[in-house]
């Protein structure tokens, strides 16, 4: 599977993350406000970012987030990652944040749809990880028809527990799911 693909549709571009990326995406995550609900709730700061965007640079399955129809400007990025060729093949997409002046636009929705719809070429699942405590993103995987399948405990992140919740969405749900048009 290509971790890193360029997909495309009417508004929004994803191509491969590069180390030329990282003032624009820190432009995207130095809002506070991005990671309210988020575990790692300080990545806004330069010296959380950027061992983060480092991390994401290494992955190997970190894609850049354009809007094509408002002048090409990089508002946000997400990642494939956990590739598994096992048992009909798995893949977790995750790691999005986005400009939170897309909040609600239908970007993170295009997105997804794009990732996924790529991601099922070659997997018959997908997990999302998040937060126990984001909302916002438990929200977002509930209304495409993801399935909480686990949860469990990380280390902790400044003195406190770090709890994740695993989202899964199988081909066959992403086919008959809102996101598949």
């Amino acid at each position: 599977m290509d971790r890193q693909p360029t997909l495309e549709n009417e508004r929004i571009l994803l191509r491969p993350l590069t180390a030329d990326d990282r003032e624009a995406l820190y432009a995207v995550a130095s809002d506070p406000m991005v990671w309210e609900q988020h575990p790692i709730h300080d990545r806004w700061r330069r010296d959380v970012f950027d061992p983060f965007f480092d991390d994401c640079l290494a992955s190997g399955g970190s894609l850049v987030a354009i809007r094509k129809d408002q002048e090409d400007r990089i508002v946000g990025s997400s990642r494939f990652d956990g590739y598994d060729e096992e048992e009909g093949g798995s893949v977790e997409i995750g790691w999005t944040y986005l400009e939170r002046r897309q909040w609600g636009k239908g970007v993170n929705t295009s997105i997804k749809r794009m990732m996924l719809a790529h991601a099922y070429d070659y997997v018959s699942r997908v997990d999302f990880r998040v937060g126990d405590t984001n909302w916002r993103s438990r929200y977002a995987l509930e209304r495409i028809g993801a399935v909480r399948s686990k949860r469990y405990e990380l280390e902790r992140y400044q003195g406190k527990r770090v709890v994740h919740l695993v989202y899964e969405l199988t081909r066959e749900d992403f086919e008959r799911g809102p996101l598949n048009v």
